[in-house]
């Protein structure tokens, strides 16, 4: 995803000054890493995102004219590459469903931000997802309740080269980049991705990657 120069293009978007002054500082620190925008609502963050084409937008979950579930949305419906860090001061496995349901790939707590911000981005930028610990605890203990007798049996259906798509798609890897590591056919990812969606009848990527935890076929 970065620059072939290894430059790592970021934008940035909350409606306090003050916490993207602080974003800015951590961040600056890594050498090859740039802020080269800055937003106060959502909505200036998507457009941001299409001039600017990063490779990581860190937004805010609740600014003003568009919060960021929706900024998420709308950023990754016109340009799927960038990846998508969530920061929020509020802990709930809602949330964090609604978060990975819209296509964000992190959630990450303010209170825990100057610490594993740094981190996050890393994990954003290889392709995998990323929890601050209170919150994947929160996921782990929900996907946890979830998980019953029908999940058990729907994990014997798949085949393994299907177990190693599920586990690309859950770790972020587009049609292409499964392709790529399979050595097959942009065309047959994309036709091997449909088919588990149908046969283990995920609505959306959110459900394949709970299923991933659930399963042990990737960790959080």
């Amino acid at each position: 995803m970065p620059e072939p120069d290894g430059a790592v293009r970021i934008v940035i978007a909350d409606d306090h000054e003050m916490v993207r002054r602080g974003l800015v500082a951590t961040l600056a620190d890594v050498q090859g890493w740039t802020v080269v925008a800055q937003a106060d609502n959502g909505r200036d963050a998507a457009q941001l995102v299409a001039t600017h084409r990063p490779d990581i937008a860190i937004l805010d979950l609740s600014m003003p004219e568009l919060n960021g579930l929706d900024a998420t949305r709308r950023i990754l419906a016109a340009r799927p590459e960038t990846r998508v860090l969530i920061l929020t001061a509020h802990e709930s496995e809602q949330l964090v469903r609604e978060v990975l349901a819209a296509g964000a790939r992190g959630y990450v707590l303010k209170s825990d931000a100057g610490r594993i911000l740094v981190r996050a981005v890393e994990a954003l930028l290889e392709g995998q997802t990323f929890f601050t610990s209170k919150v994947a605890r929160l996921v782990l203990e929900g996907y946890l309740r979830t998980a019953g007798a029908e999940a058990q049996v729907a994990a014997q259906t798949l085949s393994v080269r299907e177990r190693e798509i599920v586990q690309l798609l859950a770790e972020g890897a587009s049609n292409k980049d499964v392709a790529r590591a399979l050595g097959i056919s942009v065309k047959t990812a994309e036709t091997h991705r449909g088919n588990i969606m149908r046969k283990m009848q995920f609505a959306s990527l959110s459900d394949l990657v709970k299923y991933a935890v659930r399963n042990k076929i990737i960790e959080i």
